[in-house]
């Protein structure tokens, strides 16, 4: 076992380990000088202002048990929670902040390894993203999918059913008195959607990038098998720390291609895209949102669940969750690559099988050439983002006029007014959405159809924005175009009525206007006036990169080994 960086606080006999001693007596801990054990630090980002984070509460306790009970010292500390839901204008906003919080709690305090809690959209993400840039021992606990509602005699899954309902009420399927009975029935229950939304998309994503123990990615939050893994969580950080097993031992090129090639078979949130650039961009791994289109080339979307499918989340678990995906498509994936449970993806499978309806067979799968099309060209030269596994194929060779929405609050103000000047073929953009422009780069890329089109019975069309989508949502939504608008991208030119030509099989996304117009255009442009002159939003406007490289900040990414240097701390007298 190597030297523990605790050790550095607490052993020895002089005034300074004294006065480090003394400091955790409060918090009922008496040790030992002459004996080091590890010490855990457990990152709780449970919140009452965060639903999918509350379970974590319960958990907290639960790992520091394992943790006890494997010989380690556990060490709960609160990290910033971030909540989709209440957080605006979102959450990703937050998410380069946690990070920090994490990497400079792990810096600056005595802890040898650290657990990792949470479970809403960023909070993972956010989580893993600083404790991969501390690389100590690390492993990711989450909280599971909250429990299922029904509406008129039918399962109803988060986020995705609500979208639909929207659309429903909207056009006058559904009632006023049938909406309030809906949105009643969806408060079910604390835990994370229970969709394949980016909670359950980024916990799968944890488990195959090897940074959360195999099979408890998927477990329900109602679930006493959550507690149980949570647990062995806490049992095995400890062995991880005594073997200096670190993130950067494991994160290697192997376990992002496993990442993005299960992200593509489960047919998982776009936003776990930008995750998985920004983790990668931390380690220094090769990952390019070109990869994430390559690597999906000939796999099966096998995941049956919303918003790609029929099921939900639960029977994804009941099927046999991630070790069951890896079986089934045991071909796409990289075996050798180690797991959280320090055996390869080969031994953790061997005795997975699917036995239930959300995991198809490879022969019978929602789609054969994975989830996600990447798409470049003269609207998008950095690139942009479809998920094409929950879009309408009708719509993959589209070509028609477009009809611009300059902000979320026009496009608002104007979606429903029945004189819009709008068909199906008309193609919606939503500009001045990204990371740089809001900032934080919100989920407003579902753009609801025009009422009118509603009433009519349309229910999809080309939509392109700089902005995000959440998981739940579904449509042919063009995401993540970049460079945004607010850095003076193309979007930014685009005027109502200009051809948008979008073409899947070939993955171009084109503004068919004359490069002399453009030219007039841009130079009569001029940048937005950012009102942020103050604090975490104008620091991350300053910083925060594009979509094409995960919208991390600038100084916190690290493409070479020095610049990934965790530095440590002077360890004296405060």
């Amino acid at each position: 076992m190597s030297p523990l960086r605790s050790s550095e606080w607490f052993q020895g006999d002089d005034e300074v380990a004294v006065l480090h001693r003394v400091a955790v007596r409060a918090a009922g801990l008496v040790l030992d000088p002459s004996e080091a054990r590890p010490v855990i630090g457990i990152a709780n980002s449970a919140s009452d202002l965060n639903p999918c984070n509350l379970p974590l509460t319960a958990l907290a306790s639960v790992v520091a048990d394992g943790v006890r009970a494997a010989g380690g010292i556990p060490m709960v500390f609160g990290v910033m929670s971030l909540g989709e839901d209440l957080m605006k204008p979102s959450a990703m906003l937050y998410r380069n902040l946690l990070s920090i919080e994490v990497e400079e709690y792990l810096r600056s305090y005595p802890l040898d390894g650290v657990v990792l809690l949470a479970n809403c959209d960023k909070s993972v993400p956010g989580a893993i993203m600083g404790a991969v840039s501390a690389d100590l021992p690390t492993l990711v606990v989450t909280a599971g999918a909250r429990p299922v509602a029904e509406f008129k005699g039918r399962r109803v899954g988060t986020g995705t059913d609500l979208w639909r309902a929207w659309d429903d009420h909207r056009s006058g399927v559904i009632s006023d008195e049938e909406w309030n009975a809906f949105e009643a029935c969806l408060a079910c229950g604390v835990g994370s959607c229970n969709t394949m939304g980016t909670a359950s998309s980024m916990a799968i994503v944890t488990e195959l990038l090897g940074l959360a123990l195999p099979g408890s990615a998927t477990i329900p939050a109602d679930d006493p098998a959550r507690a149980a893994s949570a647990r062995a969580a806490g049992e095995r950080i400890v062995a991880m720390v005594s073997d200096d097993v670190r993130p950067s031992a494991i994160l290697d090129d192997r376990a992002f291609r496993n990442a993005v090639v299960g992200l593509h078979a489960v047919g998982g949130s776009t936003n776990v895209v930008l995750h998985l650039l920004a983790i990668a961009g931390r380690t220094g791994a090769s990952l390019t949102l070109d990869d994430v289109g390559r690597l999906g080339r000939g796999v099966p979307v096998v995941a049956d669940v919303e918003p790609s499918g029929t099921y939900l989340i639960q029977e994804f678990d009941e099927a046999g969750g991630v070790p069951a995906l890896v079986r089934e498509l045991a071909a796409c994936f990289e075996l050798d690559a180690p797991t959280a449970s320090g055996r390869t993806w080969q031994e953790e499978s061997a005795d997975a099988w699917s036995t239930g309806p959300a995991i198809l067979g490879r022969a019978v799968p929602l789609a054969s050439d994975g989830a996600f099309a990447v798409l470049r060209g003269s609207l998008a030269p950095g690139g942009a983002l479809l998920k094409t596994s929950a879009a309408s194929g009708e719509l993959f060779s589209h070509r028609g006029p477009a009809l611009v929405f300059r902000s979320y609050a026009e496009m608002r103000e104007r979606i429903d007014d029945p004189a819009l000047p709008v068909t199906a073929d008309t193609v919606l953009v939503l500009s001045g959405a990204g990371p740089v422009a809001v900032p934080g780069m919100p989920e407003w890329g579902q753009i609801p159809i025009p009422t009118r089109l509603a009433a009519e019975g349309v229910r999809d069309m080309v939509r392109i924005t700089d902005a995000r989508m959440s998981g739940t949502s579904y449509g042919t939504c063009v995401l993540h175009v970049a460079p945004e608008a607010g850095v003076g991208g193309p979007l930014a030119l685009v005027e109502d009525g200009d051809p948008i030509v979008l073409d899947v099989a070939a993955g171009t996304l084109d503004l068919d206007v004359a490069d002399a117009e453009l030219a007039r255009r841009r130079a009569a442009w001029t940048p937005p006036v950012s009102p942020h002159l103050r604090g975490w939003p104008a620091l991350y406007q300053k910083h925060v990169t594009q979509a094409d490289l995960g919208c991390d900040l600038d100084f916190l990414r690290g493409t070479t080994a020095q610049e990934r240097r965790f530095v440590p701390p002077v360890i004296g007298r405060s």
